[in-house]
């Protein structure tokens, strides 16, 4: 069997998180625990510290794939909301070594689940607390004193359930702590599915760069890891690769790496990252035996990239910012507005788009929209978006925008620090359509601005609904929330009353707004299909990005205000313009 992928750096925290005697025994119960260290659904390294000082921590041991597991999460889903008023927290610890933290995730959201879910990487929150199973339920009081193990009840077995659900063993344990009494039932039988404990991936010397690891890096990394792209620095050699190889090992192994944020049991997507797990397992496995060369003369040829600026070929007309932007070393910048001068004097139809700032490394993200002087801006005026890791906006044969005529182009624009003064200069490049366009290229909202989250909400809901008035084909979705966004599905229900869920996000990145292109003409809406979309938005204390926890949320243009947008590209699928465009101007002959 496949050894699973675990994360390299936690393997030092073992010492610190195992019981007392590290002798096999389990921690004894009245013992106070430690901190505990674990990976969030971001993927960020926590501790149990950041739960704050609840009157109660539950935890509950679990793997996707345990049946018991998956029968109990909902009972543990509800006893938490009628608990947590009361000053319990609750927490998922998954332990399965092969759910991957977007896995974890995904099941968070589908459970509805209102409080964390993390991931115990290398089992050491499982030896601390003495877990042997999955489900296997453990109660801390006040002051970290693990005052319960055990089962939830006792009404499912591994050979099947009881009609009667018996003594409610967990929530009395919970009560006792909750009324500041002893534990009446301190331990009790627990059954379900062993805890594996495979170890650490393996070193294999018998790879080499030039062989074995060459061709995955310059397919899967090389594209942002590059002089002039937008990783902090180029994987190109295998000197520069084996300086970064315990780096590369984690993220690749954690799935951090390439960046990939849809959910892989909905939709199938063109740009898709490809990096399978047997991939994976070399490039963590060259890395523990030293990241070995092998006959340089050997590998792969280097890849060969352009070196021009513009990633749509050669524009046909380039808007420049007059003014650079100039930003300062450090602290927080409001989206700025940079305005072009151009006017489009006649409507105008465009087949590709590019935003390109001079300094990549100061802009977030950037919105590019059009509007009219004589007019407020409106959402569906968006035309295309720069985003690390994006892809510039290229429609595709016999697809184009339109710029409607009196129009100027402007950018939202999100600038960010980064320990010195900095400017910048911002761009756009058009290029116009060389054949016949027969379709326009349009996009939903599904949005909405009635956006109210209260303070310290774990996973507040904001939906919105659209519908397609005729026939269309899909072009591809981009999920877009500020610093509070936890998740975001998109769900399609036909006219035949057939739901489809077309992309999750189940743990969303501001850092990473990528787009989901379906494969062209893959995805084909029928008319009156609905689109709904629902978001949830995490404003506790453990959302590591959350400017206030205190504040009522509501949505407004900053990144601490919120949003809630939902983009759906496509084209009416019966639609034959016939148009004859000029090349030279983008205009219909």
């Amino acid at each position: 069997m496949r050894r699973p992928l675990l994360a390299l750096g936690f393997w030092a925290l073992i010492a610190a998180n195992s019981p007392a005697g590290d002798d096999g025994e389990p921690v004894a119960l009245g013992a106070r625990i430690g901190e505990l260290r674990f990976v969030d659904t971001r993927g960020l390294r926590r501790s149990s510290a950041e739960f704050g000082d609840p009157r109660a921590l539950v935890v509950m041991f679990a793997t996707n794939d345990c049946p018991l597991a998956r029968r109990y999460l909902p009972r543990f889903v509800e006893l938490e909301r009628r608990l947590r008023a009361r000053g319990a927290r609750f927490a998922v610890v998954n332990v399965g070594p092969l759910d991957s933290v977007q896995a974890v995730a995904e099941l968070q959201v589908e459970s509805e689940a209102a409080f964390a879910f993390v991931k115990d990487l290398d089992g050491s929150v499982a030896r601390a607390l003495g877990a042997e199973r999955t489900p296997h339920f453990m109660v801390l009081d006040a002051e970290r004193r693990l005052v319960y193990r055990g089962r939830f009840d006792s009404q499912y077995r591994l050979g099947g359930a009881n009609p009667s659900a018996g003594r409610a063993d967990l929530e009395l344990a919970i009560e006792d702590v909750l009324a500041g009494r002893p534990v009446e039932v301190a331990q009790t039988a627990v059954e379900g599915c062993a805890i594996e404990e495979l170890g650490p991936p393996l070193p294999r010397p018998e790879l080499t760069w030039s062989r074995d690891i060459a061709s995955i890096v310059q397919r899967a990394c090389q594209d942002c890891h590059r002089p002039g792209a937008v990783a902090p620095f180029a994987l190109l050699t295998h000197a520069d690769v084996q300086k970064r190889a315990a780096t590369i090992a984690e993220v690749v192994s954690e799935r951090r790496m390439p960046p990939w944020f849809a959910s892989p049991r909905h939709g199938v997507f063109e740009n898709a990252p490809q990096l399978s797990d047997e991939e994976r397992d070399k490039l963590v496995g060259w890395a523990l035996a030293g990241a070995p060369a092998g006959e340089l003369s050997a590998a792969p040829p280097p890849r060969e990239f352009s070196t021009a600026r513009w990633r749509i070929g050669e524009p046909d007309l380039v808007l420049e910012q007059q003014k650079d932007s100039e930003l300062p070393a450090d602290g927080y910048i409001p989206y700025r507005y940079i305005v072009f001068s151009h006017v489009f004097t006649e409507d105008t139809w465009v087949e590709a788009i590019q935003v390109s700032p001079d300094n990549e490394r100061v802009v977030h993200h950037a919105n590019l929209g059009y509007f009219k002087l004589t007019e407020s801006f409106k959402n569906e005026n968006f035309l295309t978006g720069y985003v690390p890791g994006g892809d510039p906006m290229q429609c595709g044969p016999g697809v184009a925008l339109r710029i409607p005529a009196g129009s100027l182009l402007g950018l939202q624009t999100h600038f960010v620090t980064t320990g010195s003064p900095e400017r910048a200069k911002l761009s756009v490049a058009l290029r116009f359509p060389r054949g016949k366009v027969q379709q326009r290229l349009k996009h939903f909202q599904i949005a909405t601005t009635r956006i109210e989250i209260p303070p310290h909400a774990w996973a507040h809901p904001v939906r919105a609904l659209r519908r397609f008035e005729a026939d269309a084909i899909g072009v591809g979705m981009v999920a877009h929330m500020h610093l509070r966004g936890r998740d975001m599905t998109f769900t399609a229900r036909y006219p035949d009353e057939r739901d489809e869920i077309l992309l999750r996000v189940p743990n969303y990145n501001f850092d990473w707004q990528q787009s989901y292109r379906w494969h062209p003409g893959a995805q084909r809406f029928p008319a009156g299909t609905k689109v709904n979309v629902l978001a949830h938005f995490d404003n506790s204390k453990f959302n590591p990005y959350n400017p206030d926890p205190n504040a009522t949320v509501r949505w407004g243009q900053q990144t601490v205000d919120e949003m809630m947008m939902g983009f759906l590209f496509y084209v009416d699928e019966h639609e034959r313009l016939e148009l004859e465009i000029d090349p030279a101007t983008g205009v219909a002959k």
